[in-house]
């Protein structure tokens, strides 16, 4: 590649709104593009027009290719990758030399800059491995520590990824002195109905009603009935639980069973047996236990006892203690 290239692309890249090259370019044309396509590696096209040569000459139209940089090659430093013994002393500087094992490589992170591993023997951090970052100038044979540290290998006994509060909470982590915050975007809650003040018109929306969520400033949206369901009919009270199928007779014939308001009415109720284990909680129709009011167990008929007759005649001892 000609310098006169070079310094037309420097110029271009300058003044990249420049129509017009400098007189030498616009000299030789022909050098600038048998330099342009001798280009191999090329990413965009750039096209000016140079100054015609004479008043009656027309402007010519040049396209050139532009350079693109190719990526060097990251080569493992021979001088850095042989001290090994400066990266052992800068590790047992911090963590002293009875937790540093043996050395397992050495990776060159970039020019002239290289990362030794060694293996970690406390047993506490089992699988994990100590590193340190080593780097020189050019043309020096100093070797510079940069950096130490203690790395998870990829056998390493690590702390589970942090989650957040409102994912790790589940069903029976609240005590009584535990109060949640609110939830503004709750998917399973949808705006209810407000309350109006009377007025003398006679305004339907003030006639009071619980079901329409009056009273309250949400209720539940279809996708927060969808869900309630969903964890009621898999929970232990559900139609397909050890109870329901060992029952002989569904909630739904139970006199203890109360009904439920609302779409989930078909489907589920709340238990009022006074011996079931499952009273005050919410059932599946489906679902069943012993303490069902209408079902009953064949019950043996009582036989009387034998009697015992003590017809011992001997004398007894008494025995003290």
């Amino acid at each position: 590649m000609s310098s006169l290239f070079r310094e037309w692309m420097a110029g271009l890249r300058a003044e990249p709104t420049r129509k017009s090259l400098p007189s030498a370019a616009a000299e030789a044309p022909a050098e600038i593009a048998a330099a342009a396509e001798a280009t191999v590696e090329a990413s965009a096209e750039a096209t000016v027009e140079t100054a015609p040569s004479t008043a009656n000459e027309a402007p010519r139209t040049v396209r050139a290719r532009s350079v693109r940089s190719t990526p060097e090659k990251v080569v493992l430093d021979a001088q850095l990758a042989a001290a090994i013994d400066v990266a052992r002393t800068a590790i047992a500087e911090v963590a002293g030399s009875a937790v540093i094992g043996e050395h397992l490589k050495a990776e060159a992170e970039g020019t002239r800059l290289v990362t030794h591993y060694f293996v970690c023997t406390d047993p506490a951090y089992r699988g994990w491995r100590w590193v340190a970052v080593l780097a020189r100038a050019p043309r020096s044979k100093k070797v510079t520590v940069c950096e130490t540290a203690l790395l998870p290998g990829p056998d390493a006994l690590v702390a589970p990824e942090w989650v957040p509060w409102e994912q790790r909470v589940e069903p029976g982590d609240l005590t009584p002195k535990d109060t949640l915050p609110k939830v503004d975007d709750d998917p399973y809650l949808q705006p209810g109905f407000g309350q109006v003040e009377e007025t003398t018109d006679g305004n339907i929306d003030e006639i009071p009603n619980f079901e329409f969520g009056l009273g309250r400033r949400r209720v539940l949206s279809p996708e927060g009935i969808s869900a309630a369901a969903a964890r009621w009919a898999e929970s232990e009270t559900g139609a397909d639980s050890e109870f329901a199928a060992r029952a002989s007779a569904h909630c739904s014939t139970c006199g203890y069973l109360m009904p439920m308001a609302g779409s989930l009415r078909q489907n589920f109720g709340v238990c009022a047996g006074p011996l079931s284990p499952f009273d005050g909680r919410v059932v599946a129709l489906d679902f069943g236990c012993g303490a069902h009011s209408e079902t009953d167990v064949k019950r043996p008929e009582p036989e009387a006892p034998e009697a015992v007759i003590d017809d011992y005649a001997g004398e007894l001892e008494f025995q003290e203690g």
